[in-house]
């Protein structure tokens, strides 16, 4: 009986020193997201207006005229970013992305993997360590992004993508990440980003006739690769607000559960206490009589 009790109050122990941890996590990680929350916030109505102006331009556009990185090719040769966290303790945030990443392969470049032809470059440690284990063709050059993440770092990403697409050896670049909502919701998505997509013009709609300043080839030129590395750079940061808004959640619920078992042990330690009494006291009164007799 004693034995029993001792490894209850061990195991008592054991999850208040993990609560402990879980708690301190949470706060760590909520104080994360305030800040990742506030870029976000900042970035993406910035991002949205200068997408909605490359679009516009490649869909009003004639001819080829300085528009390689909008020209739709045969999809032979697919490159997946795929955007993760490097640390897990985060729910099923890693997880889903992965699954997505998975899901987009199997039902849109089934073929083209069946030949080799789709390649993995992976933001953040998770990603690459499941695609690598797995044996899918993955690049490790801008894993580590998240140990320093700046706009530099993610631009160095987007003007590889560029260099690789214009070069053809990729024939269209998807992006795969979580855009953050709010600290307990992320949406899981797959996104063009080259080709740059087209704009489909409502019917009867009047096709937009821009004035450009400098000359369209040349501000085609400039305007592209710039919001191309602001596009990128908002999904590393709707990722990075995602990451700590999962694994406050998580901490929070891993929180709640250790008090769960908390009471649920507590009340077994005292059960096994009261029997512990109960013997004892029963073999006292026992002896008592047989002392009597």
């Amino acid at each position: 009986m004693a034995g029993q009790l001792k490894e209850v109050r061990n195991r008592i122990k054991s999850v208040q020193n993990t609560q402990q941890i879980t708690k301190a996590m949470k706060m760590v990680s909520a104080a994360k997201l305030r800040k990742a929350q506030e870029g976000i916030q900042q970035m993406r109505p910035y991002a949205k207006k200068l997408q909605e102006v490359l679009s516009n331009i490649v869909s009003s556009a004639d001819g080829d005229i300085g528009m390689s990185l909008a020209t739709e090719r045969p999809a032979e040769n697919i490159l997946l970013i795929v955007i993760t966290s490097d640390r897990g303790l985060c729910g099923a945030y890693n997880a889903n992305i992965i699954k997505l990443a998975k899901n987009a392969i199997a039902e849109k470049y089934a073929s083209q993997a069946a030949k080799g032809k789709v390649e993995i470059w992976t933001i953040g440690k998770k990603g690459y360590e499941h695609f690598a284990k797995n044996r899918f063709k993955v690049d490790a050059q801008f894993k580590d992004i998240f140990l320093n993440l700046n706009f530099e770092s993610v631009q160095a990403a987007s003007q590889a993508a560029v260099k690789a697409f214009e070069a053809k050896q990729f024939d269209r670049v998807e992006l795969v990440y979580s855009e953050f909502k709010n600290a307990a919701t992320q949406r899981f998505v797959t996104e063009r980003f080259l080709p740059i997509p087209k704009i489909q013009a409502k019917e009867g709609a009047k096709k937009a006739d821009f004035i450009f300043e400098p000359l369209r080839e040349k501000l085609i030129a400039e305007l592209m690769p710039r919001i191309l590395n602001t596009q990128l750079y908002k999904a590393v940061l709707d990722a990075n607000a995602s990451e700590h808004g999962a694994r406050m959640t998580a901490m929070d619920k891993a929180t709640e559960n250790a008090n769960e078992l908390l009471k649920t042990l507590k009340i077994s330690y005292n059960r096994a206490r009261q029997a512990a009494i109960t013997t004892e006291l029963t073999e006292i009164v026992s002896g008592a009589a047989a002392l009597q007799g």
